[in-house]
């Protein structure tokens, strides 16, 4: 098979698998419903075939936009399937960690994820996500989905508004880049072009990532939509080695919270396992569109989906659609 022929392949599987979307939301329906026995009327293995057909599809589209599982996971599941938020962020963690691991191999082998680059980041983050677990275990529910829904839609204008630039232009590394190797190459699949990059304002991009850490913790979410505007915008690393290096960082960063997760008891197996398996599956292939796939066609798919589970997510909340 062509390499032209696999990447219309890879092209044409991102619409297809969004259109699994809806069926899988649809068998969620019934929990949207005001009564709190209509989740009872559903056969119990409704819920895990929903949730693996859902993961499967943010797996595909996470990767490429190097957003993380659980920035889609959280808000979705738990705006629309009939489980404990305290269950659904535990989850969560643990599905951006399996779409991150997932990916990792292919990411690395293609240059487009940096061990060196995503070290020292991860290393904050991953300490300040522990501290983020403890705050949102201990806040009530409703105040949570509230916050929860309010950031999902902060991430929506964000990424709206943020022109991001696919190869930006860094004169020359600052000392703490140069002396940690922040630095590499990687071969474009999109142009065939050879990419150097480099970064550059390395210690705000440190601090920054220990406030990302504390909102991953805190929401089960992952925080890959910060990630990626921080490599990018801020330390001016392209936009592709963000998307990739994102992974990286998530791998770290919520192994270390979710274990907060697991030790109170908030993760369970109903909700984890169909979700991993399904986030680990359409995560290997939205790796490989990362490589062949302009980032705008994914951007404006996740735009879209967080927008409306924002918006879930915040009306249910504050009880205007429980």
């Amino acid at each position: 098979m062509g390499a032209t022929t696999h990447a219309r392949i890879l092209r044409c599987a991102l619409p297809v698998a969004a259109g699994l979307l809806l069926p899988a939301l649809a068998l969620a329906a019934p929990a949207a419903a005001p009564g709190a026995t209509a989740a009872n009327t559903v056969p119990w293995w409704v819920w895990p075939l929903g949730l693996f057909l859902a993961c499967f599809v943010m797996g595909i589209v996470a990767v490429p936009a190097g957003i993380g599982g659980g920035t889609l996971f959280v808000p979705i599941v738990g705006s629309f399937f009939p489980f404990h938020l305290d269950f659904v962020r535990g989850a969560g963690l643990l599905v951006a960690l399996a779409s991150a691991l997932s990916a990792a191999p292919m990411l690395l082998r293609g240059g487009l994820g940096s061990l060196r680059l995503a070290l020292p980041l991860a290393l904050l983050a991953s300490a300040s996500s522990i501290v983020g677990a403890l705050l949102g275990l201990a806040m009530p529910v409703a105040l949570v989905q509230t916050l929860l829904g309010g950031l999902v839609l902060a991430i929506v204008v964000l990424m709206f508004v943020s022109k991001k630039s696919e190869f930006p232009e860094v004169a020359a590394p600052d000392r703490l880049a140069q002396a940690l190797a922040l630095h590499g190459v990687f071969v474009d699949g999109a142009s065939g072009r050879v990419v150097h990059w480099q970064v550059h304002r390395t210690l705000p991009g440190l601090v920054l990532f220990l406030g990302i850490g504390v909102l991953a913790g805190m929401f089960g979410i992952g925080a890959g939509w910060a990630n990626v505007p921080a490599l990018n915008l801020l330390m001016g690393a392209p936009v592709k080695v963000a998307a990739g290096t994102s992974g990286l960082v998530l791998s770290l960063v919520d192994s270390s919270a979710a274990w907060v997760y697991i030790n109170k008891g908030a993760v369970l197996p109903m909700v984890a396992v169909p979700s991993v398996v399904g986030m680990m599956l359409g995560a290997r292939i939205g790796a490989r569109l990362l490589h062949v796939l302009h980032g705008a066609v994914v951007r404006r798919l996740v735009i879209g989906v967080l927008l409306f589970a924002g918006l879930r997510a915040l009306l249910k909340g504050m009880g205007v659609w429980p």
